[in-house]
């Protein structure tokens, strides 16, 4: 007699903030660290993720320190498709010692072709219904070490790759 079976997957609202939690722990690493970012923008910063990531959305994320056009010390995270992730590592490890004066703190979001098949009108209204009122800007480069992926955070299948940079200041 043979049997057979079939899973399925569903990534939900709870598997998105499992994730986004990791990332806060990671972010609140970098704040103890390099006195940024606040508890507050971690919040705020985790209440985005989170819609991006339960709606299917990232692209990458990237939160760290930059200095012009190079990121000093970022961690980046992207967003993995649902059944392509089994892996769910410790939230930790930021890499410390970087010096950040003169640097200052920033995020750099984007997103994926679904985000991008939404009209204006359904874009502008998720936007405004987020913690973050993003701007449009540049995305600083990783310096001449580049980005080591180093971590993997998800749940249910689907959730981040995390990567990070320390580059010369």
């Amino acid at each position: 007699m043979t049997q057979s079976y079939t899973t399925t997957q569903t990534f939900t609202r709870t598997d998105a903030r499992y994730i986004a939690g990791k990332v806060a722990a990671d972010l609140r690493q970098l704040s103890q660290a390099y006195g940024e970012p606040t508890e507050q923008h971690i919040t705020n910063l985790m209440a985005e993720l989170t819609e991006y990531l339960v709606d299917g959305y990232l692209d990458r994320v990237t939160y760290g320190f930059r200095k012009g056009d190079r990121w000093i010390v970022a961690l980046k995270y992207s967003g993995a498709d649902i059944g392509s992730l089994t892996a769910d590592d410790r939230s930790g490890r930021v890499p410390r010692g970087a010096d950040v004066i003169g640097a200052s703190w920033c995020s750099h979001l984007v997103l994926n072709s679904k985000w991008w098949a939404l009209t204006d009108e359904q874009r502008s209204r998720y936007e405004k219904s987020l913690p973050i009122q993003r701007t449009n800007g540049t995305e600083p480069s990783p310096g001449a070490r580049g980005w080591i992926e180093d971590k993997t955070y998800s749940s249910s299948g689907g959730g981040v790759r995390r990567a990070s940079a320390e580059g010369v200041s």
